[in-house]
């Protein structure tokens, strides 16, 4: 076999079989995470070099992740990214070597997998992972017959500890100079003689087994053209070939040759010790009744750590920022490019940045929660519960997550592997109220319940934030439910769930998954919010003409004007003429042109609603939110002549910002995770039509 210039190697294995932390100690940060091209599945690229020993010479090697999967029969889109780079050899990521992670407490699914892939003839090695949990429990594994009965190196890893590392690496170089393709591990050509032997010629395959997977998934397979597949579809109906008959009598001829493989190469205890903890510890964690109170309690935590032990970080965040912007506007001469850089770019930086404290909690505790085997019992104890609304086990993570905030929530949706309840968790996370429309709910609760009302013992303001949590987890699994009618997808919706042994996390993989969705966020979503606070900072600095420099000769003369003049500039921006021209509009709602501005300028951020508010009604501390409170409420309604905010235009107000998509971080995160404007676009249509409905009818009956 001829050595390539650059060795590509793809790591392959089952869910929680360990590859994530191998592909880390292979690549360790150096590594690229993107999407496959037209879908939303992840794909993580790393690199390292490989010294040879016989010439010393250092190889570029590239190290692809695959997406686990259980077997080369795509079931998911994640199953069918693997199918594609391992079956097409015309797949740009298309490997020169295969490790296979095979997780040595559970050898006989592994070994499922495994045994396809080497049936496809591509160098390949096994990476026994896990082995120190079966020497722990008494398991004796004979490595060197397994080796020699599967017809490939197999090697002993511990990646967490960097053990058996080194020589894995070097297998890589010695098994592309000594490859020689092994014995098919379950003959399949007697399944399908005719249609095998016309695929491999008229091809150039040169395996069975790969012909036997073309001939099953031909139409998954991008690198063939139409004219292929027309082929292919005339073969299989000429030859009368049956694919899921097919594949269920392989799947049966392989598992009953891995029985005796197993039966010859592995030496159990008659007593296991760790199947034994693991089931004392399923018995409490997946309880029907224990379960969920541990569950919530878990859940309990995670809330804490998001909303409150990200407060302390967040607010120095904040205050750097404002430190930054008060120095660069001091420092740089008065104008427009000052108003840029400080109202523009470095707002809409300290808009992201100040998410990261939220987002390295979430996933530090996702993170945890995977690689210690829990989030499989999570997922299998609330499955049930959440399938009923189109939704799984695992949207429960992000769902409740969202009412921290829903950009970390939408990021940690990607962990649901089905396409179509990760688009439905994912189109309803931003329904739960997040810790961003706090400041709003606190604001007009304060206006229309007085703090020293109560129901019982039960402060009447704390009752009516509650009910608008519950509203917004109500309205969530309702939207679900609707959805799961209008998606489409040819994904079936079954729920299969590992069961992995308990073990400590792996703290450089955690670290790792911080470090990792932290810079995708930074970069990918950062560009998109940057762009767009620019435009809202144009927006609300320009207006038409000469008009700001007439309200500026207004009050030429006047002293302490400053906020008299930036609540007419901002009326008379291009901002102001859009709320004015919306007015219309949004006044069967109860609200005017004045709302309709906040309405605008939230959408940068829904905590950005008080200080506009304040601006509009020449407030000067934006922060002062009882003063805020004050002046609206003595606010007049010039018809009436009565106060403008009554508890109907307070509680609309509060509608339309419970169901309203008023955050352009929230899209900007479901753009890049969707790779589409599709969903984001849908997401806005229907919270804005739902906002606007709720609130019409919650004015129109009150008012």
């Amino acid at each position: 076999m001829t050595f390539p210039q650059k060795i590509k190697v793809a790591l392959v294995g089952n869910p929680n079989s360990g590859k994530t932390t191998l592909f880390n100690a292979l690549t360790g940060l150096n590594q690229k995470v993107a999407n496959f091209p037209g879908i939303t599945v992840e794909k993580k690229v790393g690199a390292c070099q490989i010294s040879q020993l016989a010439s010393k010479n250092k190889v570029d090697t590239e190290f692809i992740d695959l997406p686990g999967t259980y077997s080369l029969y795509p079931k998911s889109v994640d199953e069918s990214v693997s199918f594609k780079i391992l079956c097409d050899s015309k797949n740009e990521h298309h490997p020169n070597v295969n490790i296979i992670i095979a997780d040595a407490s559970n050898l006989k699914r592994s070994l499922c997998l495994a045994t396809q892939v080497i049936d496809l003839n591509t160098p390949c090695i096994l990476a026994l992972s896990m082995t120190d949990l079966t020497t722990a429990d008494g398991v004796e594994i004979d490595i060197e017959l397994l080796s020699k009965k599967l017809g490939i190196p197999v090697v002993p890893i511990n990646a967490r500890k960097k053990m058996g590392i080194g020589n894995l690496k070097q297998e890589i170089i010695q098994v592309i100079n000594d490859f020689k393709a092994p014995n098919n591990f379950v003959d399949i050509k007697n399944l399908a003689p005719e249609l095998i032997d016309t695929i491999q010629n008229e091809f150039t395959i040169n395996s069975d087994y790969n012909a036997f997977q073309i001939a099953c998934n031909y139409k998954a397979i991008t690198g063939f053209s139409d004219t292929e597949k027309a082929r292919f579809e005339k073969l299989t109906k000429e030859l009368n070939f049956n694919p899921k008959r097919s594949q269920a009598t392989e799947t049966v001829r392989r598992y009953k040759a891995i029985d005796k493989l197993i039966e010859l190469c592995v030496k159990y205890p008659e007593f296991s010790k760790n199947n034994s903890l693991t089931q004392k510890l399923d018995n409490i964690l997946t309880h029907p009744v224990l379960g969920f109170g541990i569950f919530l309690s878990v859940l309990f935590l995670i809330f804490q750590a998001v909303f409150s032990w990200s407060e302390y970080p967040m607010e120095l965040i904040d205050n750097g920022f404002a430190q930054l912007s008060q120095f660069v506007g001091n420092t740089l001469p008065e104008g427009v490019l000052n108003s840029l850089i400080v109202d523009g770019i470095i707002a809409g930086l300290g808009g992201i940045v100040i998410f990261i404290p939220q987002i390295a909690f979430l996933f530090a505790f996702i993170a945890i929660l995977e690689d210690t085997g829990y989030m499989s019992r999570v997922s299998f104890i609330t499955d049930r519960l959440l399938r009923g609304f189109g939704l799984s086990g695992r949207s429960i993570i992000p769902l409740l997550s969202g009412a921290a905030c829903a950009i970390p929530a939408v990021m940690s949706a990607r962990t649901i592997p089905n396409w179509k309840e990760r688009i439905i968790t994912i189109m309803v996370v931003p329904l739960m109220s997040c810790a961003a429309r706090l400041p709003v709910y606190t604001l007009l609760i304060s206006m229309m319940i007085p703090a020293e009302q109560k129901w019982l013992i039960f402060n009447l303001q704390g009752l009516t934030m509650m009910g608008f949590y519950l509203i917004g987890f109500v309205s969530a699994i309702s939207i679900a439910w609707v959805m799961k009618y209008i998606l489409k997808s040819k994904e079936r919706g079954y729920f299969v769930m590992e069961m992995p042994t308990y073990k400590v996390p792996d703290w450089k993989t955690v670290g790792l998954t911080i470090f990792e969705k932290v810079k995708v966020f930074l970069i990918d979503a950062g560009k998109i919010i940057v762009a767009i606070s620019i435009i809202l900072w144009g927006l609300s600095s320009y207006g038409p003409s000469d008009t700001f420099q007439k309200i500026e000769e207004k009050y030429k003369y006047a002293e302490d004007a400053e906020v008299q003049i930036a609540s007419e500039k901002l009326e008379a921006s291009y901002a102001g003429i859009i709320g004015k021209s919306i007015e219309p509009v949004i006044r069967p709602l109860g609200f005017d042109w004045r709302i309709g501005i906040s309405l605008i300028t939230s959408f940068a951020a829904r905590e950005v609603f008080v200080g506009t508010m304040s601006t509009i009604y020449s407030v000067g501390d934006a922060d002062n939110t009882k003063s805020i409170r004050e002046k609206l409420m003595s606010h007049k309604n010039p018809k009436t002549g009565e106060a403008f905010f009554t508890p109907a235009v307070a509680l609309s107000l509060m509608l339309f910002y419970a169901f309203a998509m008023q955050c352009m971080s929230t899209l900007a995160i479901v753009f890049r995770e969707t790779n589409s404007w599709k969903w984001p676009v849908i997401q806005f249509i229907y919270m804005s039509l739902l906002a606007y409905l709720a609130s019409f009818a919650a004015y129109q009956i009150l008012s």
